[in-house]
């Protein structure tokens, strides 16, 4: 029986663009002369294997790489793929420091490939896709988990108004307009009914803890969505900012911890897991031990337990209604991942975990 390849060797690098995601690259390349300081041809496309959402394709020229994001083609969600929301926030964040790759350029034009798309460089290191990072020892493996903690927890203690964020978002109620914002798209790219996704779209409006607080949230702040130094455990570039805004960093951070609830064998959308296995002996760190490295960064004295559940039930209702609106794209032709069949499988199973959580916060079964 032949092994199923791990989600590293499945994502890792680039391959040919696929006909579907195709643009007249010289027509990109002369564009490009014209726009942007120093960058001179021939142009090489390349597409990159991993990225669901926003097509992402590698430029290559003769005295430098650059990254291009943009917005698929055909019909689209309202609000959906806002490569031109990304670009600002990258390049809000990279005026402080924070490890973001350089923006480049912004094009609106949607004439030049299609669709609208920004430029950034290529930033080059490691992306790793296996939670458990299976290729490194115990020692790196506390390392890289301190590191990608340390991390979120600068990026929610930045001042987003002083680096002109103010109204990137609208601060307070996020957890009400998040649920509202992907209860929509659920229902917009609905396939089928799924009894789970129903009841919680009815309960989680009504029972969000209280004491919110405003924070730059990444939206999908993940292993796999940053890139560590080649050889050090140091984190030098978070990427996918598509869905960020500005709101509670608890809802960043416990979407965040899914990691170590995720259910394991592929179920839960293709993002890895680290339930189930013997963490001490990997050197990585529990769930309560990661909690409470974030709070001491970020000056709280905890997460309360009672809150825990809601948060795990929004949050798994939340990628389920993001993998819904793949299912969707799946329907009308415009999925970007050869993958995204398989994620579009996992709604159900992740809505009904949801509500697993909601009747442990207290809804009725």
């Amino acid at each position: 029986m032949t092994q199923a390849p791990s989600r590293q060797e499945q994502f890792s690098g680039t391959k040919e663009v696929t006909e579907r995601l195709r643009f007249d690259e010289k027509r990109l390349e002369t564009w490009l002369t014209e726009h942007v300081k120093g960058f001179e041809g021939p142009l090489t496309v390349r597409q990159f294997k991993g990225g669901q959402s926003n097509p992402t394709y590698q430029l290559v020229t003769p005295r430098r790489k650059y990254v291009l994001r943009r917005k698929p083609p055909g019909t689209l969600l309202p609000s959906a793929h806002a490569v031109d929301r990304e670009y600002r926030v990258i390049a809000a964040l990279h005026t402080t420091g924070y490890p973001v790759p350089e923006p480049v350029i912004l094009c609106t034009d949607e004439s030049v490939t299609g669709t609208m798309f920004y430029v950034m460089s290529m930033v080059e290191g490691r992306v790793l896709w296996e939670p458990a990072l299976p290729a490194l020892d115990k020692k790196e493996r506390a390392a890289i988990y301190d590191a990608m903690n340390e991390t979120l927890a600068r990026l929610h203690q930045i001042d987003y108004e002083a680096i002109g964020l103010g109204d990137y978002g609208k601060p307070g109620n996020y957890f009400s307009r998040q649920i509202s914002r992907w209860g929509k798209q659920y229902v917009a790219s609905e396939t089928r009914k799924i009894a789970s996704m129903d009841k919680l779209l009815a309960w989680l409006p009504n029972n969000i803890p209280p004491g919110e607080r405003n924070a730059i949230v990444h939206g999908d702040y993940r292993l796999d969505n940053m890139i560590l130094h080649p050889t050090e455990a140091r984190v030098i570039a978070v990427l996918d900012w598509e869905i960020s805004t500005i709101g509670d960093p608890l809802g960043d951070f416990t979407y965040h911890l899914m990691q170590w609830r995720m259910p394991p064998g592929g179920t839960g959308g293709g993002t890895g897991s680290l339930a189930g296995l013997d963490l001490p002996s990997l050197g990585i760190p529990t769930e309560a031990e990661y909690i409470a490295k974030y709070c001491a960064r970020t000056g709280r004295s905890g997460i309360p337990s009672e809150h825990m559940d809601f948060y795990m039930a929004y949050n798994f209702f939340r990628i389920a209604a993001i993998l819904q609106g793949i299912a969707g794209r799946v329907r009308d032709g415009t999925a970007s991942n050869a993958h995204a069949q398989q994620m579009a499988e996992s709604v159900e199973p992740l809505g009904n975990l949801a509500w697993s959580f909601a009747v442990r916060a207290g809804a009725q079964p």
